[in-house]
């Protein structure tokens, strides 16, 4: 993987940023729990997610778990997802299905100002799907169509729990939908779901608010759901070694706090005094 112009940059400038970019150019499954500290991953924060998702499972006893990820366009993400989750697997001895939801053709029209028609346009990200169907595994599965559509669907699947969810759908409107993900029976979600949401923060021409896009779906969720809220990890930069990477305001967990397994003792020491 060749480092960009901005890479090298930030590593001149951060030696950590330096460091983290090299290990991810060691082959995965190198010191990987390490690298998973150091952010030395290929996208660190899905690392982050299902290495925690599969930690919560396993002190839970729950075996097996899905993970999904909106958005999947080239399928990048989806594979980063299949190397990573043969690790987990490998250190947890849990199970993970993955589901991967797109259009299929690229985005929508937005439908209004919500959607940040000032950065996205119809037809964006476009999937080339024979080519992705080739390069994943036969056990990943994809899912195309409107999600406003698909969704509803799928929740009705006999699944594993969701342990893990990644929103890149860019729209208020889809993210909306995919959010619906998450009013399926509390047998279908572990107590604490790790979500990841890609368009929160950007560039300085992607200029997000609490009003339009991701922020104000998650927003609107957490209104109308009295016992599902959305909401960030207070202070997670202060519990990981590399201080200066941005996702860490982008990973949110899903708290059920009605979900019967959510009061089940996790902490890995069984006496803390």
């Amino acid at each position: 993987m060749a480092l960009t112009n901005n890479q090298i940059l930030t590593g001149i400038f951060n030696p950590q940023s330096a460091i983290s970019y090299i290990l991810r150019m060691l082959p995965i499954g190198f010191l990987f729990k390490l690298r998973l500290e150091l952010n030395g991953i290929i996208r660190p924060f899905y690392a982050y997610c299902l290495w925690n998702a599969a930690q919560e499972a396993k002190k839970l006893g729950v075996k097996r778990i899905s993970v999904i990820e909106f958005g999947v366009a080239s399928g990048d993400g989806l594979l980063a997802i299949e190397k990573i989750t043969e690790q987990v697997t490998k250190h947890t001895g849990v199970q993970i299905d993955i589901y991967g939801f797109d259009l299929g053709h690229g985005l929508p029209a937005p439908k209004d100002y919500k959607d940040l028609a000032f950065m996205w346009k119809k037809g964006f990200f476009k999937m080339d799907k024979e080519s992705l169907t080739k390069r994943i595994k036969k056990t990943t599965r994809l899912i195309l169509g409107d999600v406003a559509k698909t969704v509803p669907v799928f929740m009705k699947r006999n699944i594993a729990p969701i342990g893990f969810v990644s929103f890149d759908l860019d729209y208020y409107s889809s993210t909306a939908s995919a959010l619906k993900i998450f009013e399926v029976p509390e047998n279908m979600l572990l107590p604490r779901v790790f979500c990841y949401f890609d368009d929160l923060i950007g560039n300085d021409e992607e200029i997000y608010s609490q009003y339009t896009g991701e922020a104000l779906a998650i927003r609107e969720f957490n209104n109308r759901n009295k016992n599902k809220k959305l909401d960030v990890i207070n202070g997670l930069v202060h519990k990981r070694v590399i201080k200066d990477a941005p996702w860490y305001e982008e990973i949110y967990v899903l708290h059920t706090f009605n979900h019967r397994k959510y009061n089940n003792y996790t902490y890995s020491s069984k006496n803390r005094q």
